[in-house]
């Protein structure tokens, strides 16, 4: 008989964006310097609406922004 509760371990990962990321894209950037620049400029956005969407869709993929930390 199965018991009451049941689970499943899951196994995620986490990814952290770090801010700020690069201003403008260069010839020698690679594409995960590009993906880099480009994710971090969606959270720079100013409309209410895009952050709300972008907010949404980083909690259902476990991404999470990080500040640069002042050395």
């Amino acid at each position: 008989m199965a018991g009451a509760i049941e689970y499943q371990k899951v196994m995620t990962e986490i990814v952290f964006i770090n801010l700020p990321g690069p201003e403008e894209p260069t010839e020698r950037m690679s594409g995960s310097e590009l993906l880099h620049g480009f994710l971090a400029d969606l959270y720079k956005s100013e409309n209410p609406t895009i952050k709300q969407y972008i907010s949404e869709i980083c909690l259902k993929w476990n991404v999470h922004y990080k500040a640069a930390s002042k050395k």
